[in-house]
């Protein structure tokens, strides 16, 4: 049955073969589908995660504490490959029940404490260590609005319009439309904002440009979905100007390498589990 003449059942049933490039991993049901712990290694933080917009938050925040000199900040970055279905181990189910990367288990509290949702561990992660979150009320707020600003937008730029103008099947020309028209009004939200500040919640750089960059400075700046010019980026001058201020920073530029597993060898680290890493173990080291 086409598109246009599909009608919805009285009851929905799971067709396992509709779900396009992401079919061997989604379902309708939660939890585990097999055994497996995770590995602990030699850091209290322990970091499960995949370099997407939403692992990248995580790590350019972990990379940015650590570039302030909080030296318990260190971490370990294990590579979940959710197109595998890594997180649906037992193990990472017991860390996050929501089977979503990124998640972060912190042991050096007794239990350890399992974070998870990338917007709760930038907190958590800015509440810990005493950084990248404002002490006055106003700025902590301003920067709590914008945080979940993106944790409310982000999934109409990604599950909707990145999966219908980049990942579906087929292409339905309500869906992009109606998806576009939504993240170009959200872009224009951004513009607006960064007209008036330096960064989103204002002149100091916070957990909330830590939050939107991956998603909104990789889409403008081509990054993501190959969609700029698709979008006419060009047309968010303030937001570009962010875009490429925060991509130039060195912990940013080393926080999206961690855990990723696409695009040029050098911009790959698989697993980081020492700054040294970054030196010796990404991918077209590991490989020349």
């Amino acid at each position: 049955m086409s598109e246009n003449n599909y009608q919805p059942p009285k009851v929905w049933t799971w067709d396992k073969s509709a779900g396009g490039a992401f079919a061997n991993i989604n379902r309708p049901i939660s939890g585990a589908t097999h055994d497996k712990e995770l590995p602990v290694g030699k850091h209290p933080l322990q970091l499960y995660s995949l370099g997407t917009p939403n692992g990248q938050k995580v790590t350019i925040m972990l990379e940015e504490l650590l570039a302030k000199g909080v030296k318990e900040a260190e971490y370990d970055a294990w590579l979940i490959r959710i197109g595998e279905g890594d997180q649906f181990s037992s193990g990472f189910v017991d860390v996050n029940p929501n089977s979503k990367i990124p998640a972060l288990r912190d042991h050096s509290t007794t239990p350890p404490t399992r974070v998870f949702e990338s917007g709760a561990i930038l907190l958590y992660l800015a509440e810990k260590f005493g950084h990248f979150l404002p002490k006055d009320p106003a700025g902590r707020t301003e920067t709590l609005n914008w945080l979940f600003w993106l944790q409310g937008s982000a999934p109409f730029l990604g599950g909707g319009f990145g999966h219908f103008y980049n990942y579906a099947p087929v292409k339905i020309e309500y869906a992009i439309n109606r998806f576009t028209m939504e993240a170009k009004r959200q872009l224009d939200v951004l513009d607006k904002q960064l007209a008036k500040h330096t960064f989103v919640a204002g002149d100091e750089y916070t957990i909330a440009d830590m939050a939107i960059w991956p998603w909104y400075g990789n889409v403008v700046l081509g990054s993501v979905y190959n969609a700029a010019e698709f979008l006419e980026a060009s047309g968010y001058q303030n937001v570009l100007r962010w875009a490429k201020e925060v991509a130039a920073r060195p912990a940013v530029k080393r926080g999206r390498m961690v855990n990723r597993t696409f695009g040029e060898p050098n911009e790959q680290l698989h697993e980081r589990h020492d700054a040294s890493d970054f030196d010796t173990h990404t991918e077209d080291k590991r490989n020349g």
